[in-house]
């Protein structure tokens, strides 16, 4: 795998790709959907993500240590269940999803931009601002992963900044009262609706993911990919319950759902005025292109080392560069058409489904056949996989019921990737 340089990222480099992929995705996409779930208890969804999200990186932590790798959870899939078809295709499930996030992060870039315009937000201009976000991610990932550290680094720095700055300010505008941050009732909400908002608020954590797939070039990886994970989880965390109670206190539920694809630029305005507007979608696009550099970063790395696995197909298709460079062609590529065709929404949906199932493999595969030799323990591993299948069967039953077509695509892709695996390996069989 000469296409790898070992030890060219530092921890500090692995949680600035983490946060990256977290915060671009997280708090500016996908605030408002969760807050459209979860009522006046949005603020909690996404603590309850985090929570969920915790149990859920121990199963990723012990195999970081045990098998760092810069193929990921590729790698980890690997070592649970052989070179087989379910291993192929849960890193594919895993890989998509990662996709879909670059997509929803692109569309976000898009609708935040135009709020410095008098632009109607279903222009054409947000899927076309978003593909040309794509674009410069590629052009800044085939640069190295020299340049790619240091701007992540510096947009780290930036939006993190930028994102407290917000909170703190719009809790000061609203006078540092919690009085619309804690809800004196219980939202009429059904449990449905909220495992729902949870199933969202865990695409916001999701990227720590992304950070195993840094383990063949992260300096001492045996420990510094599972501190990064944890580091990437703790800001998050606090940065987005901050963020929450900030938008929370100066915007109604009903505004905040009304805005939800753009609900922190629509917070910055009764507590900040145009500057605080304009301060903040500055902050969101430094977030979102951050994002999908992030994204991008990890995902041509695991469907490269799926390629060396032998697991997916691969053509060059007269493309010039090495297996890695050809994943970020087809990964942009990729993006780029979910970019066009599909709203935030089903975006999100599709994402969250494909990662909770990929997250199941994971935490069964090491239940069952990796427990002699990482020794993980059980009990937390189970309660992943009971937090995950509860909140996955919740969150379909929902779709099924108010957007039945997102379940019909997501469940006819799934079958394609499977069928696909399938008939592949049976053309190609693996040896261990």
């Amino acid at each position: 795998m000469s296409e790898y340089k070992k030890d060219s990222l530092s921890l500090t480099g692995a949680v600035s790709l983490g946060t990256g992929v977290m915060i671009g995705a997280g708090i500016f996409a996908l605030l408002g959907q969760v807050a459209e779930f979860a009522g006046d208890l949005f603020p909690f969804a996404f603590l309850g993500g985090a929570v969920i999200a915790g149990f859920s990186a121990y199963s990723y932590v012990k195999m970081s240590d045990a098998f760092p790798s810069a193929g990921g959870i590729a790698m980890y899939l690997q070592k649970a269940y052989g070179k087989s078809t379910f291993t192929a295709f849960a890193a594919l499930l895993m890989a998509l999803s990662m996709i879909i996030n670059e997509s929803l992060v692109a569309r976000t870039f898009g609708t935040y931009t135009l709020q410095l315009f008098d632009v109607p937000e279903s222009s054409v201009w947000v899927p076309i601002l978003g593909v040309g976000l794509i674009g410069l991610a590629f052009l800044v990932n085939i640069s190295g992963n020299n340049f790619i550290q240091k701007s992540s680094f510096v947009m780290a720095l930036l939006k993190i900044g930028g994102i407290l700055v917000f909170a703190v300010g719009g809790l000061w505008a609203a006078g540092f009262s919690f009085d619309k941050v804690i809800p004196s009732a219980l939202p009429d909400k059904t449990e449905t609706d909220l495992l729902s908002a949870l199933a969202l608020s865990i695409l916001a954590y999701k990227g720590f993911t992304t950070i195993t797939n840094s383990g063949g070039e992260i300096k001492e990886p045996r420990k510094n990919v599972s501190r990064a994970i944890v580091i990437s989880l703790i800001i998050c965390t606090v940065i987005y319950m901050l963020v929450a109670f900030a938008v929370s206190a100066n915007l109604s539920i009903d505004e905040i759902v009304k805005a939800r694809d753009y609900s922190m630029a629509e917070a910055a305005r009764p507590a900040f005025g145009k500057y605080g507007l304009w301060f903040t979608v500055g902050i969101a696009i430094i977030a979102t292109v951050s994002g999908i550099i992030a994204s991008i970063f990890a995902v041509s790395r695991m469907t490269a080392m799926l390629t060396d696995m032998k697991l997916i197909p691969h053509s060059d298709l007269g493309l010039p560069g090495d297996v890695q460079q050809h994943m970020l062609v087809y990964v942009a590529v990729v993006a780029t058409l979910l970019t066009v065709f599909l709203d935030l929404s089903r975006i999100a949906s599709m994402g969250a489904i494909f990662y909770l199932i990929m997250d199941i493999g994971i935490h069964w595969g090491v239940l069952k056949n990796l427990r002699e030799e990482i020794k993980p323990n059980a009990i937390i591993v189970g309660i992943a996989i009971f937090l995950d299948t509860v909140i996955l069967g919740a969150f379909i039953y929902m779709k099924a019921t108010q957007d039945v077509f997102i379940i019909i695509v997501s469940a006819a892709i799934m079958a394609l990737i499977l069928g696909g695996e399938k008939w592949f390996l049976s053309r190609n069989p693996q040896s261990d």
